[in-house]
């Protein structure tokens, strides 16, 4: 408890916002959802277009749904699109690029090359055919898996750098020497040096795949059956909820979606100079 007090009054200004802004974020996604609650997804459970009163605290859409409901499952499923990709993305690109910069010849040549042809390649138009194919219909999971595709080249090629700036350091060769094999070299003697960058990486990607989700819905691409941030938007563009005035249901996920962006954007920056002050001491 004391460390934990004692980081609180080291952080800057900007990591407290952003963990206090995450954190709300998270219990609203993974406390708050799980309390019982109609199907918000179903159509005409309530009155369509009722006004925000004390039993619906956002009103209603125009199809009958809570938005509030509705606006609290968005939060859970782009929470969780943003975190599975997250956790691929860091978890495989941190161990291929590991791998590809410890292990040298051959296969760092053909690992790095795959990495850069991901990272070369337009991500959109391959995500506008995978989200084609669902036919308006997928998961959570599944929709993470898609973006996931993309998310691992960029960590696995900054982190591949970083392995090639390790190898030549002693410990590394006397790990060698004693007779670890690569993978073992790179678990135990490497990880945890890439592990605060990792971190920092996982921020980071979360935000970038909860904005990919949301562009893509705006757009009219996410999967039909998916409440998410974006879909929120999309659906009430679709329905006309500026030209019938239901600014709660079309402004709630905007502000919702730039609160999240913020708070998450303030968590990577305020994290990174926390790191610098850190280091600098």
């Amino acid at each position: 408890m004391e460390s934990v007090k004692k980081f609180w009054r080291n952080t800057n200004l900007s990591l407290k916002a952003g963990l206090l802004l995450t954190a709300i974020f998270i219990i609203i996604g993974f406390v708050v959802y799980f309390l019982p609650h109609t199907n918000p997804f179903t159509f005409n459970s309530y009155p369509g277009k009722l006004k925000p009163s004390s039993e619906h605290l956002l009103g209603t859409t125009s199809m009958g749904q809570d938005v509030l409901w509705l606006l609290i499952e968005a939060i859970h499923n782009s929470l969780m699109i943003g975190l599975i990709v997250a956790t691929i993305g860091t978890v495989a690109g941190v161990f291929i690029g590991l791998l590809a910069g410890f292990s040298g010849g051959f296969l760092d040549r053909v690992l790095t090359v795959v990495t850069d042809t991901f990272i070369v390649i337009p991500s959109l138009p391959i995500l506008i055919l995978m989200t084609s194919f669902m036919k308006g219909s997928s998961t959570v999971f599944i929709m993470a898996l898609v973006l996931a595709m993309f998310a691992w080249a960029w960590p696995s090629r900054q982190i591949r750098s970083m392995a090639l700036s390790m190898r030549e350091r002693d410990f590394i060769h006397t790990a060698w020497f004693s007779g670890e094999g690569t993978i073992q070299v790179v678990v135990t003697e490497i990880l945890p040096y890439a592990f605060t960058w990792s971190l920092s990486n996982f921020m980071n990607a979360t935000l970038v795949a909860i904005a990919s989700e949301s562009s893509l819905a705006v757009l009219g691409l996410s999967p039909g059956n998916l409440i998410s941030l974006g879909n929120m938007i999309q659906w009430a563009r679709d329905r006309n909820a500026i030209f019938t005035k239901q600014w709660f249901w079309i402004g709630s996920p905007i502000i919702t979606t730039a609160v999240m962006f913020i708070g998450l954007f303030l968590l990577i920056t305020g994290y990174n100079d926390y790191l610098s002050r850190k280091r600098g001491r």
